[in-house]
């Protein structure tokens, strides 16, 4: 089973930058996308519906702005769009196709870098968030919990850890959450299920040659239940090709999905 996550900063931008022809020839299961950043009425272009998927879209209120999708090759029994809490469900942040098995979900969580206000409300849906991964944990399918998680979990996982250790997406207690989520909680950072070369980042500044110069944050996942663990065969950082300001993560697992 083949599972893709892509913050995509604008899926208009994303395909004009060749995003669909190379996700054609991927042959995943499911695709989890974040930052849609467009109205499903804007997308009415057979090329934003790609044949092979159901193709669902969880849209912010306000347009241009955050947004969720997700691609499935096999036919979901149910589509969760939101949380069911307004304040998250109008920003298009949480979007789950169940199997009979398996629950994916494209994730957008809140960046905080744009001030005080934002930060406080990233902290508030993180506490918002975790009974409910608590609650997904319990049921009787796996998770796979894929996308924008805005916070870089370790030293390993920023390549200027020591400049950033007061800045958003870096703070002591967005990884000390996330912390917790693996250790106490018992998902697991499928990424790092798999021995994993120096410097493998997910999301570069658009400033001062961060890409060209691998200056990157690793903040895109796929988180998993307890299960799933010991079932990653393969992960890729897909940078040859630039559709956003974040790379796709590509996982392969060795589950057998049941519809």
């Amino acid at each position: 089973m083949r599972i893709i996550t892509a913050n995509l900063n604008g899926i208009r931008s994303a395909e004009r930058k060749g995003f669909f022809p190379w996700l054609a020839r991927q042959k995943a299961d499911v695709v989890c996308i974040q930052e849609t950043k467009a109205q499903v009425d804007q997308l009415s272009a057979p090329v934003f519906s790609p044949k092979a998927f159901d193709c669902y879209y969880h849209d912010a209120e306000k347009k241009g702005y955050s947004g969720t999708a997700l691609y499935t090759r096999h036919k979901a029994r149910k589509i969760i769009r939101g949380l069911g809490v307004p304040e998250v469900d109008r920003e298009g942040r949480y979007l789950e196709a169940q199997y009979g098995n398996l629950s994916v979900v494209s994730l957008y969580l809140p960046s905080g870098t744009s001030g005080e206000e934002r930060q406080n409300y990233k902290y508030w849906m993180m506490d918002l968030f975790l009974p409910h991964l608590e609650k997904l944990k319990k049921q009787k399918r796996e998770v796979i919990i894929c996308g924008d998680w805005n916070i870089a979990h370790t030293n390993a996982d920023i390549r200027n850890w020591k400049g950033n250790k007061k800045n958003s997406g870096f703070l002591p207690e967005e990884r000390a959450w996330l912390t917790h989520l693996f250790d106490n909680t018992g998902y697991v950072d499928a990424f790092r299920e798999l021995p994993q070369k120096e410097h493998e980042y997910t999301w570069w500044s658009q400033r001062g040659n961060a890409r060209a110069n691998n200056v990157g944050w690793r903040i895109d996942y796929q988180i998993t239940t307890p299960g799933l663990r010991g079932k990653v065969t393969k992960t890729r950082v897909y940078r040859d090709k630039m559709f956003s300001d974040h790379a796709p993560l590509i996982i392969d697992y060795d589950f057998d999905l049941v519809l």
